[in-house]
């Protein structure tokens, strides 16, 4: 069995990319680091990142024996989320994110994963709701999340000073790819325990 274990940052040349064999993955499954995966040819490899890693659409892998595979994000079901103006729009991101639900940010729309309870939340703010089976490519987070680029040096440094300074405010841990956080956020930041303030 061949092992998938690096991720090509150098740009290949077209003919290469179209004579690869495909591997069409959900978000879910392009958040894992190491899984058995099926090529769309039939061949079974495994599939070893580096933890953190999350695969996009045309991400192009190495295999252990220099042969090159072309990641492809598979439709699955997912909710597109519109608004008759940006502020409804912002809204609508603003509450989503305060549940760390994973979103796919657009000018004009976003895009989640299919969930019940979600719906009902973006409908009472007035966004327009509709279920559709589209490519999920949400965004990674603001220090990247793990779709390290080779010109940046610095992502590993800020990326576990973002992580640090994360676990000292929250105490827990969400380092996971595609949790799910449903929770609200009750526990209050502001409070001063008694403290007269002159």
């Amino acid at each position: 069995m061949r092992t998938l274990d690096k991720r090509l940052t150098a740009k290949l040349a077209t003919v290469l990319v179209k004579r690869a064999p495909t591997l069409t993955l959900a978000f879910d499954a392009r958040c894992k680091s190491r899984i058995a995966v099926t090529l769309d040819n039939g061949e079974e490899v495994a599939l070893v990142m580096p933890r953190g890693t999350v695969l996009a659409d045309g991400d192009m892998l190495v295999a252990d024996d220099g042969g090159f595979v072309r990641v492809i994000a598979a439709a699955e079901d997912v909710f597109v989320v519109r608004a008759v103006n940006p502020l409804t729009l912002m809204r609508a991101a603003y509450h989503l994110g305060n549940r760390h639900t994973p979103v796919e940010v657009h000018a004009d729309h976003l895009k989640l994963e299919a969930d019940a309870v979600l719906e009902d939340m973006l409908k009472r703010l007035g966004a327009t709701v509709t279920r559709e089976s589209q490519p999920f490519q949400p965004e990674t987070g603001a220090y990247g999340g793990g779709h390290k680029h080779g010109h940046d040096e610095t992502f590993s440094e800020d990326y576990a000073l973002a992580q640090k300074v994360y676990h000292e405010h929250h105490g827990h841990d969400h380092s996971q790819c595609g949790h799910d956080h449903s929770h609200d956020h009750a526990h209050d930041h502001h409070h001063h325990h008694g403290h007269a303030h002159d």
